[in-house]
């Protein structure tokens, strides 16, 4: 495993909150990121629906070097390498697909897939995966993490869609590795309210570190 490799699945783990960020044009793309990034949020899986997605993460990697940007919502191969050669600190996708897990471990890229069952969570395991996208999280719940971690217990879990303020800690109790937020976090941002998507980012970190620091 190459110092990147760890150094990248690091910053995920350490930025806690992941900013799921779509858009309809290259330009909110950019903007809502950079206001959640303001907010205090390090972490961004900016989604391969948003119109030349792998031009905004080679801009925010070179702008945001202490930040870590990731490329979502990838569904093939191809849509993975554009996203590396832009730079990409890790790769997400909606279910497990094992020939992008080939591909990001022969470039020891980290590959977080979304996963809703214990199949699906031993291929991810099986295929390379260092952190499993729950995913969605709204469906499965806080417990299922718990549950999940008994059979295997050194699987790391992110749970992702229905994550907000009010559960925040319910996941974190039940064993996840960080959360990625999307709608609840940076939603304001498709309508242009960059301010508040920085306010809500700054909730989501200040309860992050009430959590962390109990």
């Amino acid at each position: 495993m190459t110092m990147n490799r760890v150094q990248n699945l690091q910053k995920i783990v350490d930025a806690g909150i992941i900013a799921v960020g779509r858009a309809d044009t290259p330009e909110k793309a950019e903007a809502l990121s950079k206001a959640a990034i303001k907010g205090g949020v390090m972490g961004i899986e900016l989604t391969f629906t948003v119109p030349h997605a792998d031009q905004v993460i080679a801009k925010l990697t070179e702008e945001l070097p202490d930040g870590v940007i990731g490329a979502g919502t990838v569904l093939d191969v191809a849509s993975a390498r554009l996203a590396m050669m832009a730079g990409a600190g890790y790769i997400v996708s909606p279910t497990y697909d094992p020939d992008i897990a080939k591909l990001c471990n022969l470039y020891q890229v980290p590959y977080l897939p979304g996963c809703s069952s214990m199949t699906e969570m031993q291929r991810a395991l099986e295929g390379g995966s260092d952190i499993v996208k729950l995913f969605p999280a709204s469906v499965a719940g806080p417990s299922m993490i718990k549950a999940v971690k008994a059979p295997f217990p050194q699987i790391n879990v992110m749970p992702t869609g229905g994550v907000d303020l009010d559960n925040l800690d319910q996941w974190f109790a039940a064993g996840a590795v960080c959360v990625g937020a999307g709608g609840n976090l940076v939603g304001p941002g498709e309508t242009g309210d960059y301010d508040q998507v920085t306010e809500n980012a700054k909730a989501y970190i200040k309860k992050l570190n009430e959590i962390r620091n109990k």
